[in-house]
């Protein structure tokens, strides 16, 4: 008797179980079946609590619900101290999220870098960021002692390494490999802006899968900096998410144009928001405008949507932007939805069986 169904591919028997793997994908997670599957993508980050309460984490998450493919859990950024990223998405995996790790190289050797790597993906998690780490200068901590064993591109290249050979930096085997989409992150336009290209071939290179970019406010500078990556053919080799966000007022766009390298904050953006009676608001709507012209330029398979402290309208910016179409991402209630379909099927072809006895 087969009571199994095809939604079975979708929600697994529980939200967090891996999914079935398909041919020439190396994870068993949603996020690459909706880049592979041509899908234009988004994805959000969570910021990390400073606490040890998991309903805390997932009050966090949860207005992330049907509205990004996956949820980047931050790792110390800033080098400032949180709950680690580690414990944020073994939280959010079991609940059936999609989260991508992120592993500083800031804070760990290779000895450490490579259990983590492994006890991500025994906890089912299936995408991971490659990230060199803040200096400890910048965070609460600037008395911390920095490791920087390895770098991102070294890092990129060790994950691939245990995925595909299955084996330690040190060349003992492994017994089964980490099952992880790797991806990294770029910063298009911090100088000198003519090696950006360059710095992201050597990631792609390496074996990162996906990228994900700094905020970029610029669409014309965009245009010149993926023109040059289509060229490459950097675009046909990884799935490249440009990232964007919201902006909280004139003032924190001038903080972050004189603070941040590489974020270009175009003056006609802070005199919109300087001009409005309601900063956020029309932040939100210069987000939604920026993700709309983002999905045009030619080479971008995805957005990575950082709303710092605007989390809760992340929902309705990704709707009013259109930019995923009709599509929807997974959401806690489609798989309730199909849960109680499974469950009325099993309860069918069980009753069947016994009225055939």
């Amino acid at each position: 008797m087969n009571i199994m169904s095809p939604d079975i591919e979708i929600v697994g028997t529980n939200p967090g179980d891996p999914l079935p793997q398909l041919e020439g994908h190396v994870s068993y997670g949603r996020f690459e079946r909706v880049l592979r599957a041509g899908h234009f993508a988004i994805t959000s980050e969570i910021a990390p609590p400073d606490s040890a309460d998991p309903d805390e984490i997932m009050r966090r998450a949860n207005v992330f619900d049907g509205s990004v493919d996956a949820v980047n859990a931050t790792d110390g950024s800033g080098a400032n101290c949180h709950l680690s990223s580690m414990g944020m998405c073994a939280v959010m995996t079991r609940n059936g999220l999609s989260p991508i790790i992120q592993i500083s190289c800031r804070d760990r050797n290779r000895i450490a870098i490579q259990g983590d790597i492994l006890g991500a993906a025994a906890m089912g998690v299936c995408n991971v960021l490659c990230l060199s780490g803040d200096d400890v200068s910048v965070g609460d901590h600037p008395e911390a002692k920095p490791v920087f064993d390895l770098d991102s591109v070294s890092l990129i290249r060790t994950i691939k390494m245990m995925r595909d050979e299955r084996h330690f930096l040190s060349g003992r085997k492994l017994a089964s490999g980490p099952n992880l989409f790797i991806g990294s992150s770029i910063n298009p336009f911090a100088p000198p802006i003519e090696n950006r290209v360059d710095q992201l071939a050597k990631k792609i290179n390496a074996g990162a899968e996906f990228i994900q970019s700094q905020y970029c406010f610029d669409i014309a500078m965009l245009n010149d900096f993926m023109a040059q990556a289509v060229d490459a053919g950097l675009a046909e080799r990884a799935f490249i998410l440009i990232g964007t966000g919201t902006l909280a007022s004139a003032g924190t766009a001038r903080w972050l144009r004189s603070n941040i390298p590489g974020v270009h904050i175009p003056d006609a953006i802070i005199e919109r928001l300087d001009q409005a009676e309601d900063p956020r608001a029309e932040g939100r709507k210069i987000c939604v405008e920026l993700m709309q012209q983002i999905k045009e330029v030619a080479g971008v398979s995805g957005i990575h949507l950082m709303a710092y402290r605007q989390e809760k309208f992340v929902n309705a910016i990704v709707q009013q932007s259109g930019v995923l179409g009709d599509r929807k991402p997974w959401s806690a209630d489609d798989y309730d939805f199909h849960r109680r379909k499974l469950d009325s099927e099993k309860s069918a072809q069980t009753t069947a069986a016994r009225t055939d006895l």
